[in-house]
């Protein structure tokens, strides 16, 4: 006899999704997977690296340290909702205009990330972005170009009179 599939059901970017998984499936596989959502990397599945942290009731949580299950019933931000190609959110306009990517693989992880750093300090310093990757690894950088692009989405929100919860709905 095998493991009977469960229904998750989660509200994702603002759409109310469904699927039906094994209830030892990872959030991360639940978005990738039953989803579709790729933006959300899978990089070490050990909760080491961050690649695959999303916004879950609106912190930031690695999706490979939890199941798919233990989400039913609650609000998922991942990177794809973050904004659009016409309609860029602050942070990923400040990664745009300060070079705050390379390869671009750890991206989704460290802009979802900075989202919640920036939801609870609008205007933080180097030391307290610094602080906030700790759960997140570039290997490609040394992290200034991250910081200076946080710094400038920071800059943003605040000339546009924008809080952070404007522009994840």
């Amino acid at each position: 006899m095998g493991i009977q599939d469960v229904s998750v059901g989660v509200i994702v970017n603002g759409k109310e999704r469904c699927a039906e998984v094994e209830p030892r499936t990872l959030l991360v596989h639940y978005l990738r997977d039953g989803l579709g959502l790729k933006g959300t990397h899978i990089g070490c599945d050990t909760s080491q690296c961050g690649a695959c942290t999303v916004m879950l009731d609106e912190a930031a949580v690695k999706s490979c340290t939890m199941l798919a299950v233990q989400a039913d019933g609650t609000e998922i931000t991942t990177v794809e909702g973050l904004g659009t190609i016409k309609n860029l959110h602050p942070i990923q306009q400040g990664f745009w205009e300060e070079h705050g990517l390379q390869c671009g693989y750890c991206t989704p992880g460290v802009m979802v990330a900075m989202v919640a750093l920036l939801k609870e300090n609008p205007n933080p310093t180097d030391e307290e972005i610094r602080i906030g990757l700790e759960g997140v690894i570039c290997r490609c950088t040394g992290y200034q170009f991250i910081v200076n692009a946080v710094k400038h989405a920071a800059k943003l929100m605040a000339e546009q009179n924008i809080e952070i919860e404007e522009v994840l709905s």
